[in-house]
């Protein structure tokens, strides 16, 4: 299989990502509690003017609609027999877009956790975490993915287990993690954890970095972080649009495409190749990014205080490392 991704990093200062997959699919209609994979089959070209409006502002690369199509993450909704249904129309669906947009256009195998926590302090064992993502990758390689995307991770064994899958289906990847617990993940990993665990993998991802989190500001304090290992693998941000606050029964994130572009700069800026949105990222913020990107020259790796003035507050002191580090947290309820 050539490796589009690979081709498109080499002849390209940045990537630009997709936006939200949740906040986009909630404006469709969908309702708290579905799981949003089985829309593949009941809501086809709904999950295809996902992807499409996405290109259309200005995404070179998206992500499909499989983030939970893991079989622990289905069984909740008693569809794990669906995982190769589910996540292979999530792909060919993708498929159809991205060949259609008279561009490159990567299409990614979005992966998500399992959601399980890891033995001794859970029943999740490596190899069977390798099973269920093996499953997962497979069906979305048949579908027809570029790439497989392990995304929204907390734990090194999980990120382990995924690379391990990756290997076994023969794919490509890139992984992030998500830095929400005062710079660390809910398991405990730093920036620099990360950058390090990436680099004993076997089968180490194309690029790695982080994803959803906080706001914008403490994902690109953790940039920073991976930038400051001196690792020569292209760094991922995406970032969500804001802070998140509960309006009229709803969640709703402050960013405005104004700031997602002062973002996307940054990103930039602090030396990530591949920079999108996460959680409250509409296409309105994508094509003010693309903008900013091609518009905007290069600057200076920005300081913590850049970052603040142009994208607000962190959410906690500490990035998670050195001497005033947060004490590592146990592992809370899997994110929504």
């Amino acid at each position: 299989m050539s490796n589009a991704l690979a081709k498109m990093l080499e002849s390209r200062g940045w990537v630009l990502l997709d936006g939200a997959t949740g906040t986009n699919l909630f404006n469709m209609g969908l309702e708290s509690g579905e799981a949003p994979e089985t829309w593949n089959t009941e809501f086809p070209d709904r999950i295809k003017s996902l992807y499409r409006n996405a290109v259309n502002a200005g995404s070179d690369l998206f992500l499909t609609n499989s983030f939970g199509g893991n079989a622990a993450r289905l069984k909740l909704h008693g569809d794990q027999g669906r995982v190769r249904e589910l996540n292979k129309i999530a792909a060919e669906l993708g498929r159809d877009v991205a060949d259609a947009a008279g561009r490159p256009v990567i299409v990614a195998g979005s992966v998500g956790p399992t959601g399980e926590i890891f033995a001794p302090m859970g029943t999740m064992t490596h190899e069977l975490a390798v099973e269920i993502f093996h499953e997962q990758a497979e069906a979305l390689k048949e579908g027809g993915v570029d790439v497989l995307w392990v995304e929204t991770i907390s734990a090194p064994e999980e990120f382990r287990a995924a690379a391990e899958a990756f290997a076994k289906a023969d794919m490509p990847w890139c992984g992030t993690m998500s830095f929400d617990t005062a710079g660390r993940t809910m398991m405990g990993v730093t920036s620099a954890q990360l950058a390090q665990l990436v680099e004993e993998l076997p089968n180490p991802p194309m690029a790695f970095g982080a994803n959803c989190g906080t706001g914008a500001s403490d994902l690109l304090r953790t940039v920073l972080g991976f930038a400051a290992q001196g690792s020569e693998r292209p760094l991922i941000a995406k970032g969500n649009a804001g802070i998140p606050k509960y309006h009229d029964g709803h969640i709703h994130y402050d960013g405005t495409p104004e700031l997602m572009a002062d973002y996307a700069v940054l990103a930039r800026d602090c030396g990530a190749t591949l920079i999108g949105g996460c959680c409250g990222t509409m296409p309105e913020h994508l094509a003010k990014m693309r903008e900013a990107l091609e518009t905007r020259p290069s600057g200076p790796r920005p300081t913590l205080e850049a970052i603040t003035a142009a994208l607000g507050p962190f959410s906690s002191a500490s990035d998670g490392t050195g001497d005033d580090a947060a004490p590592r947290r146990e592992r809370r309820g899997r994110r929504g």
